[in-house]
């Protein structure tokens, strides 16, 4: 069976149109056709391809470098049982070989899923993370570099240029905020994140409330003090519930819904009077308290246009009930039924579209992933801004980037013809990753669709015992390999995990582990989650056991 490169020009023919096959010893048999699902392909958390077999040369792989592009010499007449893939308008085949070589900066569970996905991306070919984390490194998704401080503008530059870095993402929001990505985008190495003017979306609540207020975006009503004493007035004024926001970056935790009036002049002098946050409570924003339901819906942006990705919906408090402090996030599925597609449609007009506008209209573009904190408030049905990020959500990225078994052949922009593989573990996602995010960085999302797998996806957090105040670093965790082997498309993600010196995977953190699960449906996905969370040996850790309580009783409300 050949699989033949051919020069074509710039598209490429399928002469035959046979489907692939899986027999028992997992060979993989047969010929192409336009767009190939392996229906009967499942597989465990690693497998083994043992060869692809071609008239010209035989190619081994596996499962992880089964993406790469699979070519014979070219040729100038094919024989009808042949099949043909174009190479490079040119006729070079070995240009057709040519990968992005990526650097993920971070080292959480947000970068080891951005790593899991990158890796598996068609187009990409070495993936960096920076500083990573013991799980990245141990599960061969990136190669760490432990040893680059990501917030030296300069070390980094230096290493994307040792390296051959040809596409930079950014992960966590101090990056950002500290002018990264202008830096790299000076030195001419394409980013995917906001500029430092961009960032303060995140950088600065009172700077996307003045945003909001100027350009009509719907957003909770609010004033921004400096003096507790004014703050407490104003306070007393509106009465409560009422909600205590720090201005700046807080890691999650700056955020105090105070349901009577002590709590909120509590939040106030934590902020103001005895600097808990630093710099970042020197200012407080007092909001209105909305009563909904809330949502998280992403965008991706180039500047000018934006493209929405699939919603999902987090847990930020600690305990079961929605009971207890915020946290960085407890757990997440997508989609979110919340989000009707006509809510979606009016996120986009109302609320996202505006924004993009709005900052290149101020002068600072936005590149990058705009997530948007949505209320679906209770009394107009309709969607309000709470907040927004500047980069991908934690625990959310996990269940974003979650896919069946699906093999496309796939025409990219200057990288020839490449079989794409889309993991069963990871990503609803199924365009390829590496090339949208690079299309973003060059302001080319105009000609980017994006093309999402059925199903839900679900992540459990799993932190050390104590979270979101004092914890304990060091604790042994056992049996993640175990967990997950319990079946198909289930992928721990390490958030704050390091080895120890007989090589036990520890507790470095607060949030640790995101055990995430792909299925047919939310309830699926759920139970493989927790399926496997409960496989994990860890006594000092702890994870919510109602993750997804919203979603299902939407979908149970809907069909009784």
């Amino acid at each position: 069976m050949a699989f033949i490169a051919c020069n074509a020009g710039s598209s490429f023919n399928l002469l035959n149109r046979e489907a692939f096959k899986v027999s028992p010893k997992n060979h993989i048999q047969g010929r192409l056709k336009n767009n190939l699902s392996l229906e009967d392909f499942r597989t465990w958390n690693t497998f083994s391809l043992s060869s692809f077999r071609t008239k010209g040369p035989f190619l081994s792989s596996s499962l992880s470098s089964f993406r790469r592009v699979l070519r014979a010499p070219t040729c100038s007449n094919a024989d009808p049982g042949q099949s043909i893939l174009t190479t490079n308008n040119n006729g070079d085949a070995n240009s057709s070989e040519r990968k992005l070589v990526v650097l993920v900066i971070g080292g959480g569970g947000r970068e080891h899923a951005l790593c899991y996905a990158l890796k598996r991306s068609p187009s990409c070919g070495e993936v960096f993370c920076a500083p990573g984390n013991a799980g990245i490194a141990h599960s061969g998704d990136a190669t760490c570099i432990s040893d680059l401080n990501i917030l030296d503008n300069v070390a980094v530059i230096s290493c994307c240029h040792t390296r051959g870095v040809e596409l930079v993402v950014v992960g966590p929001e101090a990056p950002l905020v500290a002018g990264l990505v202008d830096d790299l985008t000076k030195a001419g190495i394409p980013t995917f994140g906001p500029s430092a003017a961009a960032a303060a979306l995140e950088g600065s609540k009172d700077f996307t409330k003045k945003l909001c207020d100027k350009y009509g975006i719907p957003t909770a009503k609010y004033k921004t003090f400096a003096d507790p004493l004014e703050a407490k007035e104003y306070v007393k004024e509106q009465g409560t519930p009422i909600v205590v926001k720090a201005d700046g970056l807080a890691a999650g935790k700056g955020v105090i819904v105070a349901m009577n009036i002590q709590e909120a002049f509590d939040a106030i002098d934590s902020m103001l009077v005895a600097n808990t946050f630093g710099s970042a409570g020197s200012r407080v924003i007092i909001e209105e308290y909305l009563e909904g339901e809330e949502a998280s819906f992403f965008a991706l942006v180039d500047g000018e246009t934006a493209l929405p990705l699939e919603s999902a919906q987090d847990h930020k408090r600690v305990g079961d009930g929605d009971t207890g402090p915020n946290t960085g996030g407890m757990g997440a599925y997508s989609p979110a039924p919340v989000l009707t597609s006509e809510l979606q449609s009016l996120v986009m007009e109302s609320i996202i579209h505006p924004t993009v506008k709005g900052m290149a209209a101020e002068g600072c573009k936005f590149v990058g992933v705009l997530y948007a904190g949505i209320m679906i408030e209770k009394k107009s049905g309709l969607p309000k801004l709470i907040e927004y990020n500047v980069r991908f959500g934690d625990p959310e990225c996990q269940i974003e980037l979650v896919v069946d078994v699906e093999v496309r052949f796939q025409p990219l922009p200057h990288y020839g013809v490449l079989l794409q593989q889309n993991h069963v573990l990871m990503m609803l996602l199924e365009s390829d990753l590496a090339q949208v995010l690079l299309a973003a960085c060059r302001g080319e999302l105009g000609g980017v669709s994006l093309s999402w797998s059925p199903g839900s996806a679900m992540v459990i957090v799993m932190a050390s015992n104590g979270y979101p105040g004092s914890y304990e670093k060091g604790t042994i965790i056992k049996n993640l390999e175990e967990a997950e082997l319990i079946g198909p498309m289930v992928k721990i993600f390490h958030a704050g995990t390091a080895l120890d010196p007989k090589g036990n995977f520890i507790a470095n953190g607060g949030r640790v582990l995101g055990i995430t699960a792909k299925g047919k449906d939310l309830a699926e996905a759920r139970e493989k989650a927790y399926k496997a969370s409960e496989v994990i040996d860890w006594p000092e850790g702890f994870f919510r056991r109602d993750i997804g309580w919203r979603a299902l009783s939407h979908i149970y409300t809907k069909t009784s």
